[in-house]
């Protein structure tokens, strides 16, 4: 990565060259000064133009500034992201994803928490730097990572977007559109979004050994005989902001995002060790339903830097979810086995929170808190139509200072959260308080060389599956019920980072080393004839990772490669059980690019996580696309696993259950996709929010092998 590019047609006379020094001199202040402004801009000065680097690591974020060739190569936010080619960040245009090191990202703009087509609705031009937090504080209220896109002052003008993408080959695809009006300080949006993905042919490799109480066994393998995949959704939204520069953000928004298919079926022959008759298995599950939101926010900046922020949520869910598993004989009409499991859901979910925010010179002060609650209705149809309600509470306070002494930097602070869930059927629940203490000490030795030490804490707290005590039966003998006994989970994770810039390479490598103590996760028990899956406060589970994430300007301006790699080791400790877990996992990218031409490659190997006794694994991917930019347009086509096997699954490590699953789907799909950016007058930002209030809905899981 370079770092400053060399000053054109220096002129000879002295006042140039007193011009030229003044401004390198700013320019590398202003590079260190980490807080004490936001942004770099390029100056021209003649003939002369002096630019700040691509990548400017502050104390507490790595700070990427787009290039003049990766916004020309981009007709939209998400495809701008893919040509930053941030090291440990996997961006997926063409399956709308964006994760690191196989964790989720938390996706904001201007502050306000966002998803990912919403960073497809930012135009290229307006995105004037992109924020990669990878140790965020208490504010971000446990998030693993946050990527902030900061995008240009409102003025005036409107855009229209068009994005469509389709397979050649099988009923997948994605549709997007999202215009902007601008009047004064007032804009208006409206967008929508239709992803497809229509019974693509999966199938599953499965077998697994049961162990009963009294030393025998049962080995069941299971031959693949078809099946599909449906996850068909879409979302409209409609926003609405008011900015008065420097003294007041409100911003009001509304959506609807119906899931009109999420299914998985197999089809299978098992086999059983036992010498009894091979046996015909469906197993199916899924659900549907639609979840309307509405948030509202308000910031306004008092004299003397003061700044309050306001943030409101609210989400409801109405929907279902099922699983049905059949055993019959082949030949046969009447079932071994049948069992339907059907929950109704009418849940709700609301958040509000309030921040103050003081700075000074090379401090910063903020202090927050926040509440949650979730009141959640679900009717059991397979267990005569008997309903339950479950309340959720969480209330939480903190603050946080951040400092800056010469080179060294320091943010501390302390969060507190109250939880409380209770089952109004049977009074069952519980409570509890949880401290949150948070630090960071950053380094920096110069320019291009920084070392960063942060320590974080968060907590969990049950999930409705984990917590609601309705029996769900799996299959013949294989049941679920939860524990609503469970307590708010800590987990304390403490990394080492070293940044660096060099020529044409720049990147962090790191240690990180975690603890999660009483881990709320899954464990087997045998009850008479029956295998139950509840949940526990587990004895906790620890790792330890080595990770590099380089990017490489392989040919300025032409090529470039970004990657990450991590080697995890880990223990997980539970009734009964203590077991251990390594592997290596990362992805590789590669962009070139030139004359309106851009050529990606990108390959993803998952990360295996060890929860409970379960060793699971994401999906192992690989995509080449070939694109052409021209005026307002984009064209493309591409390929989704052009080499490889896609391999999502699980392995159960139980000395009650040992399983291993391999889910195959037929992700072969070349695809093509055309890109429209058109505007007019001049482009006005989205309104700026520093916080969110948390208010995801829950929803329940019926049960599946």
């Amino acid at each position: 990565m370079k770092s400053f590019k060399s000053y054109r047609n220096m002129s000879t006379t002295i006042f140039n060259k007193i011009i030229i020094a003044v401004a390198a001199t700013a320019i590398h202040a202003i590079a260190i000064a980490q807080e004490a402004v936001d942004s770099i801009p390029a100056h021209e000065l003649n003939e002369v133009v002096v630019q700040a680097p691509k990548v400017i690591r502050k104390a507490d974020m790595d700070v990427y500034y787009p290039s003049r060739s990766a916004i020309e190569n981009s007709r939209n936010g998400m495809q701008l992201l893919t040509n930053l080619m941030i090291p440990s960040l996997t961006v997926t245009d063409a399956l709308g994803t964006i994760t690191a090191a196989g964790q989720s990202v938390q996706i904001r703009i201007n502050g306000r928490a966002s998803s990912v087509d919403e960073v497809k609705a930012l135009l290229p031009e307006t995105i004037k730097r992109v924020e990669w937090i990878n140790n965020p504080g208490l504010r971000y209220n446990g998030a693993n990572y946050v990527l902030n896109f900061i995008v240009a002052n409102p003025t005036l003008g409107g855009s229209l977007q068009a994005e469509g993408r389709q397979a050649l080959n099988s009923a997948w695809g994605d549709y997007f559109a999202d215009s902007k009006f601008n009047n004064g300080r007032s804009q208006f949006e409206v967008g929508s979004l239709f992803k497809l993905t229509d019974n693509v042919k999966s199938h599953r490799d499965y077998k697994e050994t049961f162990t009963y109480p009294d030393g025998n066994s049962l080995t069941r393998t299971e031959s693949p005989l078809g099946g599909h995949v449906d996850n068909t959704f879409g979302r409209l939204w409609s926003s609405y902001s008011y900015i008065k520069p420097d003294t007041t953000t409100f911003y009001v928004s509304a959506s609807v995002a119906p899931t009109f298919s999420d299914n998985w079926m197999s089809n299978g022959l098992l086999s059983l060790s036992d010498g009894t008759d091979d046996i015909i298995l469906t197993d199916s599950h899924g659900s549907k339903g639609t979840t309307p939101k509405f948030s509202a926010y308000l910031e306004h900046h008092f004299a003397g830097k003061h700044t309050i922020v306001v943030d409101f949520n609210s989400s409801l869910y109405f929907g279902k979810s099922y699983s049905d598993y059949i055993e019959q004989l082949p030949d046969h009409s009447d079932f071994l086995t049948d069992i339907h499991t059907m929950i109704k859901d009418q849940n709700q979910a609301y958040g509000l929170e309030a921040n103050y925010i003081r700075k000074w010179r090379n401090s910063r002060l903020t202090i927050g808190a926040s509440y949650t609650a979730n009141r959640n209705r679900s009717t059991y149809e397979n267990l005569g139509g008997e309903i339950f309600h479950q309340r959720q509470d969480k209330v939480y306070f903190f603050t946080e200072y951040f400092q800056r002494l010469n080179n060294v930097t320091v943010t501390a602070g302390l969060g507190a959260q109250y939880t409380d869930y209770l089952f109004k059927e049977t009074n069952q629940g519980n409570h509890s308080w949880n401290l949150r203490p948070q630090a960071t000490v950053s380094y920096r030795l110069n320019q291009d060389h920084q070392f960063r030490l942060s320590f974080q804490s968060w907590q969990s707290t049950p999930s409705l599956s984990e917590s609601n005590i309705a029996p769900q039966q799996i299959d013949g003998f294989q049941w679920r019920i939860g524990n609503p006994n469970l307590k708010t989970a800590s987990s304390y994770m403490l990394t080492f980072r070293y940044n660096f810039n060099l020529p044409r390479v720049a990147g962090t490598f790191g240690v990180r080393a975690f603890n999660s103590p009483n881990a709320i996760t899954p464990y087997l028990y045998w009850d008479e004839n029956k295998l139950i899956t509840s949940y526990e406060n587990s004895r906790g589970l620890r790792n330890l990772t080595f990770f590099l994430s380089p990017q490489i300007e392989i040919i300025p301006d032409w090529m470039m490669a970004s990657g990450h790699i991590q080697y995890r080791v880990e223990c997980m400790k539970g009734s009964g059980y203590r077991l251990y877990n390594h592997n290596w996992s990362g992805n590789a990218n590669i962009m070139l690019s030139h004359w309106g031409f851009e050529l990606i490659g990108q390959y993803v190997r998952a990360q295996h996580d060890l929860w409970g006794e379960k060793i699971s694994w994401g999906e192992n991917l690989s995509i080449i696309q070939f694109s052409y930019n021209w005026k307002n347009w984009q064209f493309s086509t591409g390929i989704i696993m052009p080499f490889g096997k896609y391999d999502q699954g699980s392995k159960m490590l139980s000395k009650w259950n040992t399983n291993e699953q391999h889910m195959r789907l037929d992700m072969r799909m070349p695809y093509i996709s055309v890109s429209y950016n058109f505007q007019w007058g001049r482009q006005k930002r989205g309104a700026h929010k520093l916080i969110n209030a948390d208010a995801d809905v829950n929803t329940s899981t019926a049960g599946g092998r």
